[in-house]
């Protein structure tokens, strides 16, 4: 269930200033949005964008899991270096992703635009299914929903991480 949700008697501010709280203390949060019936869940991170990177999102995976791989590539960003579109990312017990710049951010990260207004920049981590196929290939099994892409995939390159 979403931080609202669970807090029913807390304004909207109330739920920016905790996400706030989080980003002061860790370095950035992540915002989960949970599956509507019709689209399979999002989340992205929030707060990479005032270190001078572009804020992380995935697709069509359970909160825990997302989180978890947001986490963790946010970290590495933040340590390192942030991988370019069409650039292959592998974490130790992850999935094989590829990087993909988010088309339209504005569309999809709303707490991020509120946060940071409308020109914020996005990279979307891809991952491949059970058997190692993308959200592009025929065949792909994704969850409920699939994974949706939310940009123009790159012509593949070198790995990293």
């Amino acid at each position: 269930m979403c931080w609202e949700c669970d807090h029913p008697e807390s304004s909207h501010q109330d739920y920016l200033d905790h996400v706030q709280g989080l980003i002061d203390r860790f370095g950035w949060a992540v915002v989960g949005v949970e599956d509507d019936g019709i689209h399979p869940p999002l989340a992205y991170t929030l707060g990479l964008t005032l270190r001078g990177r572009p804020e992380l999102v995935v697709t069509g995976l359970p909160p825990r899991r997302s989180t978890w791989l947001l986490n963790a590539v946010a970290s590495y960003v933040l340590d390192t270096t942030v991988p370019r579109p069409g650039e292959s990312v592998r974490l130790e017990g992850g999935p094989l992703m590829e990087v993909v710049r988010v088309a339209e951010p504005s569309a999809h990260l709303f707490t991020a635009v509120e946060f940071y207004g409308p020109g914020i920049q996005a990279l979307q981590l891809a991952y491949t299914d059970d058997r190692g196929h993308w959200p592009w290939d025929a065949g792909f099994r994704g969850h409920k929903g699939g994974q949706p892409v939310l940009g123009l995939r790159t012509a593949p390159r070198a790995g990293v991480a």
